[in-house]
């Protein structure tokens, strides 16, 4: 009886063994891992201040020595990254909201210095040449508006995590080019983090949420089709362990400058579902992350393609959360470890 247990329990530790020697095989095939940034796009132009259209210049990188990499003839408090794909259309009346709210936000006294940062995702259209043109027919000053086009399109959440490590800013913002968040809301999301923290070396984040509108007319009047994939993945967000957070999804999330420097260069989705991998990795470092009521609008001419792009979101999503608990995605705590240990040793 006793050599039949030990068999079975052989044969139970064989095919577990078996079992999930198979799934991490599958989960890494299909695993996603950015490539990296092309030497162009670590650059960006801006207009002058005779309107002209600047020569590449570089862009500071968040891994770099901070005061070579803030490049310190301004002190920048506020980033905005916007990430943009074919948005001639929508992407100047989004610019316009923001300038005129950045312009006349004041903190302490003091104007907000800013910056916006339009990550051109390797748009077939004009819209980088457009986002120029706006900051000179605006009359913004050099360097407020900075245009960094990519030359192969990666993805929104590929061109978000782009910017984000490329931005100045001690509290750093991404938001939909579309223009759906109500953009004075910045100043709400950026008085929780002040709330939160006293520093923006401090890591915490306020995420933008429309979960209070859930019932109202903007959200009502959307197709049946739309509504029943928001619910079923709200269902397999919660399923998969993200329960605290009512609205994954929405553009519009503000981030401590430390925050952003333990979140996005261990980034790996670059699809539609990477604000989920942003929160996943804030809950393994122990990040705070508060979801803050805004104003949103539904705006037509939507890049997303419903049904094919719900399908990528649902696979992408079992896909991080298996990567993360196999140990395929390195969420930069192993990284920190062998490097106090080389540290250490070298003592």
């Amino acid at each position: 009886m006793g050599t039949l247990v030990g068999l079975l329990l052989l044969w139970f530790i064989a095919l577990s063994a078996f079992a999930l020697s198979v799934l991490y095989i599958a989960v890494f095939i299909i695993a996603r891992f950015p490539r990296d940034a092309l030497a162009s796009e670590n650059t960006y132009k801006t207009t002058t201040q005779t309107r002209a259209v600047s020569a590449p210049r570089k862009l500071p990188h968040i891994s770099e020595d901070p005061e070579d990499e803030r490049q310190r003839d301004e002190k920048v408090a506020v980033s905005v990254v916007v990430p943009a794909y074919n948005e001639t259309e929508r992407l100047p009346i989004m610019l316009n909201e923001a300038v005129d709210v950045l312009d006349g936000w004041e903190l302490a006294g003091e104007k907000v210095t800013y910056e916006i940062l339009v990550v051109d995702d390797g748009s077939h259209d004009k819209t980088a040449e457009i986002a120029l043109k706006f900051g000179a027919e605006k009359g913004v000053l050099e360097d407020r508006i900075r245009v960094c086009k990519l030359e192969k399109n990666r993805g929104k959440g590929g061109a978000v995590a782009h910017g984000m490590q490329r931005s100045r800013g001690d509290y750093i913002i991404f938001a939909d080019a579309d223009g759906a968040s109500q953009f004075s809301d910045i100043r709400t999301l950026h008085a929780t983090l002040t709330s939160l923290t006293d520093s923006p070396s401090s890591p915490a984040i306020a995420i933008g949420s429309r979960a209070h509108m859930v019932k109202s007319e903007a959200v009502v009047k959307r197709s049946f089709i739309r509504n029943f994939l928001m619910y079923s993945l709200h269902t397999l967000l919660y399923v998969f362990g993200i329960r605290t957070i009512r609205d994954t999804q929405c553009g519009f999330k503000m981030f401590t400058r430390s925050a952003v420097s333990q979140i996005f260069p261990y980034m790996h989705n670059e699809g539609w579902i990477f604000d989920v991998e942003v929160l996943i990795l804030a809950e393994r470092k122990g990040i705070k992350v508060v979801e803050v009521p805004i104003s949103w609008h539904e705006v037509p001419g939507s890049k997303m393609e419903l049904a094919r792009d719900s399908v990528n979101m649902a696979i992408d999503l079992v896909v991080i959360r298996c990567a993360y608990i196999l140990g395929i995605y390195d969420d930069g705590r192993k990284r920190n470890r062998e490097k106090e240990l080389r540290q250490k040793k070298d003592s």
